[in-house]
């Protein structure tokens, strides 16, 4: 039995210990480490002291931090890592005098890894510009945030933006199998069965934090149990108890969550709607959004060619505000069964886009006056509600009338399409049109 001691190196966790040392030991974001790349550049000891400032944006575990690490050390530079978490305006002046300092006395360059930049405000990040202007020094910072909305202008001009992307399944297998037998990590003292690596591989969903941190303790669970020393599928679930999802509500795949949810369902593709509403009931989504979200749905997309959609939806959010998580999961499922199912038409979403669009360019006029209200003492003295035809009065309930304005005589919004109900719609209102027309 592989003593689970044996498996740490102190207390600084597996993660920070398998960081690589140079570029060459990074797993994943191969576009961005291409020769003569930026990044390339930057981490060159033969290369220009005037190097660009740089934003990295990506999801959590992609690599921000082990990539400004690995350039600092490879280039030599002086390094200096601040956190926006608790940073503030005073701690970056100093950091940048300092910096002016090393360089005018010295010649030395300094990199300033900030992580989580997206936290600073707006005068925090000010507060940035002259040391970045003037090069005193070269900036990496970090974001799991689209920086267009969480970093100032002036700074975004003068650094170049950066994307990270998940690592694939093929970067987490190269990362956890070196863990495994790297000195820095467990050092070949457990092995690893072919199904735990596809476990751990399928949990990061894409993380190497997370990777790494599962494995670190399916090991310690391997190392503590009665058996060959080898890390097995059962210790990976015994470690971790479900995946944690990669879903900040007030970030950027809150965002792109619910798109690709709304999307699926437009699309009538039901298992990918189902695969996101699961992802977001799991990260602990507001129930009352996904049922606002059904019923603007149900609206926009479905519309007349299934009223029964709406009925449905709404129903939805009355019974989860009724019940309650979790099985208000079930409701929420329903209704996005039925509305990525069910016949499809904007019909009446672009009929009152382009009423309104008419009404803000002035495409309006006076109400016809057979129409107008005659209730009130001197209406009928000004000819309101003057040759009015009660369409109750006729026999199909329609007569010929002009109810829109002068103006707009013969403007048509609604367009009905041939789907599902809505194909009933629209001949009845081919029928209709033709009566109010004469």
């Amino acid at each position: 039995m592989t003593s689970s001691a044996a498996l740490h190196q102190g207390q600084t966790p597996l993660a920070v210990r398998m960081r690589p040392t140079s570029l060459d030991e990074v797993a994943g974001q191969q576009h961005l480490l291409k020769p003569g790349s930026p990044l390339v550049k930057l981490a060159d000891r033969e290369a220009a002291p005037g190097a660009v400032s740089v934003i990295l944006w990506g999801p959590p575990g992609t690599g921000k931090t082990t990539l400004a690490q690995a350039i600092a050390r490879s280039s030599g530079r002086r390094f200096v890592e601040l956190s926006a978490i608790t940073a503030g305006v005073k701690d970056v002046r100093e950091v940048m005098q300092d910096a002016m300092t090393q360089r005018d006395l010295y010649g030395a360059s300094t990199i300033l890894f900030l992580d989580e930049i997206h936290r600073f405000t707006k005068a925090q990040q000010d507060a940035l510009l002259p040391g970045v202007e003037n090069g005193w020094v070269i900036l990496i910072a970090a974001t799991t945030e689209n920086p267009s909305f969480s970093v100032i202008s002036p700074l975004l001009s003068r650094s170049l933006l950066l994307t990270l992307a998940p690592l694939t399944d093929d970067d987490l297998t190269v990362l956890v199998e070196r863990a495994v037998a790297d000195a820095r990590g467990l050092n070949g003292q457990i092995a690893l069965a072919p199904d735990a690596l596809s476990a751990l591989v399928r949990l990061a969903s894409g993380d190497a934090r997370r990777a790494l941190t599962a494995l670190e303790a399916a090991a310690v669970v391997a190392g503590g149990a009665e058996g060959d020393g080898t890390i097995t599928a059962e210790h990976v679930s015994q470690a971790v108890d479900r995946a944690l999802l990669r879903y900040d509500r007030q970030g950027d795949e809150h965002y792109d969550v619910i798109s690709a949810f709304i999307k699926s369902i437009r699309g009538s593709d039901v298992d990918a709607a189902m695969h996101y509403l699961a992802r977001m009931i799991e990260a602990g989504e507001d129930p009352r959004f996904i049922a606002r979200r059904l019923v603007i749905s149900a609206s926009e997309d479905i519309g007349l060619a299934d009223p029964q959609a709406l009925v449905i939806a709404i129903a939805a959010a009355d019974a989860v505000a009724f019940i309650g998580m979790p099985e208000g999961r079930i409701p929420l499922a329903e209704a996005t069964a039925y509305l990525a199912t069910t016949a499809k038409s904007n019909a009446a979403y672009v009929a009152i886009n382009a009423a309104i669009a008419d009404v803000r360019a002035g495409g309006f006029g006076r109400v016809p006056k057979p129409l107008r209200d005659a209730h009130y003492a001197g209406a009928k003295r000004l000819g309101h509600g003057k040759g009015y035809k009660y369409p109750h009065d006729a026999e199909v309930g329609v007569v010929a009338q002009q109810y829109l304005p002068d103006e707009l005589v013969g403007r048509r919004y609604y367009e009905p399409k041939n789907l599902g109900a809505e194909r009933d719609v629209a001949a009845r209102l081919e029928r209709i049109r033709r009566i109010l027309e004469g």
